[in-house]
């Protein structure tokens, strides 16, 4: 499938227009820094306030505001006329992505550094947030594509929060209820884990395991994304 950088710089120009003159989205991208600032004096419990604070904006910020840029093309009728445009698939997701890909990781690398958390493997931790960053966004144009309205678009990331942000709290019942054993292998509960790997007595294996687990999740939803866009090309 080809790919046009012009045809999708011009969508990410499109859509950082209309993002700036949405103030209720554009406030989604200072969700992690408020979080920043509130968890900064966590002390101790650093690790617990990183990986609440990166799965809770994910959601908030990244699935949110890509659900509302794809649902807002539905609800002005823009949607299948920019599907008619020479532009692929491909350029229409990577153009209306790179947008919500840019200020999470700005949002997010902010956050990072207020909080002053040092992960145990710096390269490990850039690898999990930019697929993170990918995964939400795919579960984002997912959400979007099910949604007419912004308002539709809002309430459609709330099987995401369930599922994904309460997931590391779900875990938590194992225990008790070993169906909840499942929820392991959320991407949520693999960040959280990577994120509690101590700067010192870890192994290459302990940095994989949840790298790759997330990569999986990130492939499986990005290919589905792309297969709902194409069907919404098709159906009309």
């Amino acid at each position: 499938m080809s790919i046009s950088l012009k045809r999708a710089r011009a969508i990410f120009v499109k859509d950082y227009k209309e993002f700036s003159r949405n103030y209720a989205v554009s406030f989604s991208l200072i969700v992690p820094i408020l979080f920043a600032f509130l968890f900064r004096s966590a002390g101790p419990s650093l690790p617990g306030a990183i990986g609440f604070l990166l799965n809770t904006s994910f959601v908030l910020l990244t699935c949110l505001v890509q659900a509302c840029l794809i649902a807002e093309e539905k609800e002005r009728n823009t949607l299948r006329s920019l599907m008619m445009t020479p532009a692929t698939t491909m350029d229409v997701l990577i153009g209306k992505s790179t947008l919500v890909f840019v200020v999470s990781a700005v949002a997010l690398a902010i956050a990072t550094y207020i909080l002053g958390y040092e992960p145990a493997s710096i390269w490990a931790f850039v690898a999990a947030i930019i697929l993170s960053i990918i995964l939400y966004t795919a579960a984002g144009t997912i959400c979007g594509l099910f949604s007419k309205t912004l308002l539709e678009a809002s309430l459609s990331i709330m099987p995401v929060a369930l599922v994904f942000t309460g997931a590391p709290w779900g875990v938590l019942l194992v225990k008790d209820y070993p169906i909840f054993k499942v929820l392991e292998y959320a991407p949520s509960v693999q960040l959280v884990r990577l994120l509690d790997i101590q700067n010192i007595g870890f192994t290459t294996g302990d940095l994989l395991k949840p790298l790759l687990i997330i990569l999986a999740w990130t492939v499986v939803l990005t290919i589905v994304s792309v297969v709902l866009y194409q069907r919404r090309l098709k159906d009309g």
